[in-house]
């Protein structure tokens, strides 16, 4: 009885290999592919559940006169009140229709605060702010990626640590318009501003996306002390910095989205 020996040979034998990434790498992509669709999932459920509700009509909302940079709080609070945005604007916006649970309400006339500029109307100027922080916090990953293929351990740990501090400032300002949002009486159960929808989807999709800015966060802090103790350069590459920075992109690039379909539609 004869035996037949089979030829030990490559999985692949027909040239250069389609993927021509390590197994680390390869592995984050597939993760980030899943994570889109999660992503796209709530986008595409916030959409449908948005334009099933009508908008403010533009008409109530010119009829507001509201300047930019005005203040709210003389406008429709008392002379010489000290309240809350959601003591008087809010009810007067009510009272007016301009805020109805009939229908979707403006982003300018909720997302209208700043730090420090109590009571002045201020459209979306600080969440551009929270978008500005992060893609600059994307740029200072790319130089740290640029420095780990160069072999600069310390330029690493240097824009590291920048991306780190970016993380850490995002994430506090998106605490600080959860604060306002929540003391104007928002829950995922009830909005002040219109249909309990808004209320809850604002919850559900930034949180989701914040949840992914502080895992983000975590991931380069390790990244960051390992760097310190010079684990990648005993290894003579820095491809974990790489694997990381591909995480911190994503979570921008969602960002991107999330913007324009929460804030901007």
């Amino acid at each position: 009885m004869s035996t037949q020996t089979i030829p030990k040979s490559r999985t692949w034998g027909g040239g250069n290999s389609p993927f021509n990434v390590s197994y680390g790498k390869l592995m984050m992509w597939v993760f980030l592919l899943s994570d889109a669709f999660t992503f796209s999932s709530l986008l595409i459920g916030y959409g449908a559940i948005r334009y099933s509700n009508p908008s403010t009509p533009i008409e109530q909302i010119e009829s507001l006169d509201l300047g930019f940079g005005e203040n709210i709080q003389e406008k429709f609070a008392a002379p010489g009140v000290d309240a809350h945005h959601g003591e008087h604007f809010i009810p007067a916006l009510r009272e007016l229709t301009v805020f109805s649970e009939h229908q979707w309400p403006s982003p300018d006339l909720v997302f209208n605060h700043f730090p420090f500029a109590h009571g002045l109307h201020l459209p979306l100027i600080f969440v551009s702010l929270m978008t500005l922080i992060l893609i600059l916090s994307s740029v200072t990953m790319v130089l740290g990626v640029e420095a780990g293929q160069r072999g600069d351990e310390k330029a690493v740990s240097k824009w590291m640590l920048y991306t780190i501090i970016g993380g850490f400032m995002f994430l506090g300002c998106q605490a600080w318009e959860w604060t306002n949002f929540i003391t104007a009486g928002a829950t995922p159960w009830a909005n002040p501003y219109g249909p309990p929808s808004f209320a809850a989807l604002f919850f559900l999709v930034t949180g989701f996306h914040g949840f992914h800015v502080f895992s983000g966060v975590v991931l380069n802090i390790i990244v960051y002390i390992n760097n310190l103790k010079g684990t990648y350069a005993k290894r003579g590459h820095y491809e974990m910095v790489e694997k990381v920075g591909l995480y911190w992109h994503f979570v921008d690039l969602v960002w991107v989205f999330v913007f324009t379909f929460f804030y901007l539609i």
